[in-house]
């Protein structure tokens, strides 16, 4: 069978996998076993992620996590067996080469790797190689993450890589011209938007190059979830700019009643992960477990209606920029990512 890519959104149509926005990472495990699978889930200590973390163990996977605040994982871990945490910030290169190192010495395969670790709506911060924050530690940093691990994605001899992503993607296209706001000037949400985008073109490059391998990519729409610590910097004003929270900050109770739970918002995660509905699918953009359509101007947003907030822009599966996005990664992280 030719496995084809989605590129441009070819394969952006959903496939009625039974499953919906309320279903929850029990639904989306439900009858799978992972017994003897090893996975790597980034930012597995907080939010969703954790959420993933505790679903994976429970079926039976030994997980790692590759954390910033290793004592902040250390606690909110404790209970759970079967995982190990190891430091590594996404920020800076040589501690993701170091975790990445020690990983490939245990000699393991790698049969999922779920790239969740992410930041949004900070303030203008740049790392050390003067890159702005959002783009090097949702996307660049997972970039480089799975380029070292890839000998251990090949030897699984069939794997999947999950980039959770999010609707924020629609807020903004990739900037090529310029990505680290050198030349314009910085919007957060200009930020988080294009490197919600870049998981997206990674996704779809990735599946292009990896199916050969057995490895297949997804990204991932959470949802609008409740009680995650992502938007914890970000600034009140953003909230009620959207329509969400009021002149006190206070979010307003029919949005907060239409939000999913972490239970909800992992479930895609764990569905991309895990299930054999998509095994001959790859390179697409997912929410509410399962295949999201694409968005050429018929879906209506509404920002106070999280329901709404669906499906996903031709530019974020676009060909050209997922080529594209590829080679100006290798070039700003200084990784040749070599798939053969």
């Amino acid at each position: 069978m030719k496995l084809k890519d989605n590129y441009n959104g070819a394969f952006q149509t959903p496939i009625n996998s039974g499953f919906g926005a309320t279903s929850t990472v029990h639904d989306a495990i439900q009858g799978i076993s992972l017994n003897g699978k090893t996975a790597i889930v980034t930012g597995g200590y907080a939010g969703i992620g954790l959420e993933t973390v505790k679903t994976l163990v429970a079926a039976g996977a030994k997980v790692i996590i590759p954390a910033r605040d290793v004592d902040k994982a250390t606690d909110n871990l404790k209970g759970v067996t079967n995982v190990t945490i190891e430091y590594m910030d996404l920020m800076d290169p040589e501690s993701i080469d170091a975790f990445a190192a020690k990983f490939m010495a245990t000699n393991d395969q790698l049969h999922i790797l779920v790239n969740n670790a992410g930041i949004m709506w900070v303030p203008l911060q740049r790392d050390k190689r003067g890159y702005e924050s959002q783009l090097a530690t949702n996307h660049l940093g997972h970039f480089q993450l799975t380029a070292r691990l890839w000998p251990a994605l090949k030897k699984a001899n069939g794997a999947r890589v999950v980039n959770v992503s999010s609707y924020g993607h629609q807020m903004a296209p990739f900037n090529f011209d310029d990505p680290n706001f050198v030349n314009r000037d910085y919007e957060t949400l200009q930020g988080y938007g294009q490197s919600k985008t870049a998981n997206n073109l990674f996704t779809v490059e990735l599946d292009h190059r990896g199916k050969a391998f057995g490895i297949r990519s997804f990204s991932v729409h959470p949802g609008s979830v409740i009680g995650t610590d992502l938007g914890r910097v970000a600034p009140m004003a953003l909230f009620q700019q959207m329509g969400t929270h009021d002149a006190n900050g206070d979010i307003f109770p029919e949005v907060a009643a239409k939000l999913k739970n972490v239970e909800q918002g992992a479930a895609t995660s764990v569905w991309c992960a895990t299930n054999a509905q998509l095994d001959n699918i790859g390179g697409v953009y997912c929410e509410n477990a399962d295949v999201a359509q694409l968005d050429e101007g018929n879906i209506e947003h509404n920002y106070n209606d999280p329901s709404s907030l669906h499906g996903v822009q031709p530019y974020s599966v676009d060909a050209e920029n997922a080529a594209k996005l590829w080679t100006l990664s290798e070039e700003m992280t200084g990784v040749s990512f070599q798939v053969n």
